[in-house]
């Protein structure tokens, strides 16, 4: 566009040669060189403002077209990473929901062994108890044994004299005899 303009602004200066120039004062040209001039820029111009127009509707065609890529290609890295975070939160959820199965879970196994535990410690306590209350009632009968019989080895001497004494031997001897011919 200079080019033009400076080539138009150069004639002016270029000396007349007869009738024919260019008058470069605007408010003392005549509208036949005023035409001229505008019809010059015109067609000329036409084709370099178009080729400007072209370019720059060019430029601005391809980079509407490169952000419409970059926009759809954010859009799929979008979708894929909203994609990956519901899986993420899906598969968080299935850990979360093992786990508190797995906890419950092991509540119970933790409850269970412990009231069999608790059963196991029950049953012998009573065994105990009942092993030390036989133990006592042994010893008691025992000592009421121990008693008793002194007692009636007491009175067995305190009674018997020798007289009375040698009859339960000899009864006790025949006693022993009659048993001893009944094994025979």
């Amino acid at each position: 566009m200079k080019n033009i303009t400076y080539f138009f602004v150069s004639l002016g200066y270029w000396p007349s040669a007869g009738s024919f120039g260019f008058n470069t004062d605007i408010l003392a040209t005549n509208p036949i060189n005023l035409s001229v001039v505008l019809g010059v820029l015109i067609f000329f111009g036409k084709g370099v403002l178009n080729d400007l127009l072209d370019n720059r509707k060019q430029r601005i065609l391809s980079t509407i077209c490169n952000s419409e890529e970059l926009r759809k290609g954010a859009i799929e890295q979008l979708e894929r990473a909203r994609a990956r975070l519901r899986k993420v939160e899906i598969e968080a959820d299935e850990y979360r929901m093992n786990g508190y199965s797995d906890i419950e879970r092991e509540k119970v196994n933790l409850i269970n062994a412990t009231s069999e535990s608790l059963e196991r410690l029950e049953n012998y306590k009573n065994e105990t108890l009942h092993f030390e209350q036989q133990r006592a009632i042994n010893q008691v009968r025992q000592r009421v044994f121990q008693q008793a019989l002194q007692g009636a080895l007491g009175t067995l001497n305190s009674c018997l004299n020798n007289e009375l004494h040698f009859r339960t031997i000899s009864a006790n001897i025949n006693t022993l005899g009659a048993m001893e011919k009944i094994t025979d």
